[in-house]
């Protein structure tokens, strides 16, 4: 077990959406610990309206106070344009980039129902495809240099599921299979790429959390972020739930399942409790561990 701190010192971090909560959190953390930061917000409100372009710089003169060295960047993470102008400030204030952590979001709440593209578009606006539009750019980079650290802001309401929250849930949900494929392709070039689904007091969830909110300060999702953006973190692709001091692996299983080479609907019925049973399961890492299990049952 190892008993040194983890440090830093010479690595940048982009963090999307550090202007307050969560994202404010990972960047003091990681700045007091020796990372040069981007601190990327836009300022706007939990819906996405508006911006204050102050919110960053904010964050920005407390990691400076406090020692540590970071810059401002107030580009939206919601164009391709917004996503390359964060890249390349952070090159252009520090030389290069080795994290991303996408951690800008914000809430458009409706039941299906009475969902429409003006609830939706924005939601995948910010948390997909913002994730997207910063990480692309950042990933040809960390190829080159042969090293890089991506963590992405999943959520528990595309995971397991909330009422009101079907384009939030869709593009939280979106962000694990990013996850999921960026830890494949970036592999070959010590590229890690991991996914938490945070549960904390911030803004986006202070209306919710009633009398939990007191447990759950957003400085004790940041310990498993900056873990995560380590160059020791052992593992990729990986999603994992934090709150109030818990950190759990989550993870993708599928049963061992039912298998008939005339399978009919009758099958799928009578089989039921053999095709849903988990006293046996794997816990494939891609594509090719699950197609695998398939060929299994071709001998």
């Amino acid at each position: 077990m190892s008993t040194a701190e983890l440090g830093y010192d010479g690595k940048v971090a982009i963090i999307t959406g550090a202007g307050g909560g969560l994202g404010r959190q990972h960047a003091l953390l990681m700045a007091s610990r020796g990372a040069l930061v981007v601190v990327n917000d836009l300022g706007g409100a939990v819906d996405g309206s508006g911006s204050d372009k102050g919110a960053a710089q904010k964050v920005v003169d407390e990691i400076v106070a406090l020692g540590g060295e970071a810059v401002a960047d107030t580009n939206s993470v919601s164009t391709p344009e917004g996503g390359a102008a964060i890249v390349a400030g952070a090159v252009k204030a520090f030389g290069r980039v080795d994290i991303v952590i996408n951690n800008a979001g914000i809430l458009r709440d409706k039941s299906f129902h009475n969902m429409d593209p003006s609830l939706m578009n924005p939601v995948f606006d910010v948390h997909l495809k913002g994730a997207f539009h910063v990480t692309q750019p950042a990933f040809v980079l960390m190829r080159e240099q042969g090293y890089g650290r991506i963590v992405s802001t999943s959520s528990a309401a595309g995971i397991f599921g909330n009422f009101g929250q079907t384009n939030y849930g869709a593009a939280k949900m979106g962000l694990v299979g990013f996850t999921r494929v960026l830890g494949v392709e970036g592999a070959r070039f010590n590229i890690k790429a991991n996914a938490i689904a945070p549960l904390a007091m911030t803004r986006m969830t202070e209306d919710i959390l009633g009398a939990l909110k007191d447990k759950l300060a957003p400085e004790l999702v940041s310990p498993l972020v900056a873990f995560l953006a380590h160059e020791e973190c052992p593992v990729s692709g990986q999603l994992f739930s934090v709150g109030g001091g818990r950190v759990a692996h989550v993870f993708l299983g599928e049963t061992n399942g039912y298998y008939s080479p005339t399978l009919t609907p009758e099958d799928v019925q009578n089989n039921w409790e053999t095709i849903t049973a988990r006293d046996n399961f794997s816990v494939p890492n891609n594509l090719g561990e699950e197609t695998a299990m398939f060929l299994s049952f071709f001998k």
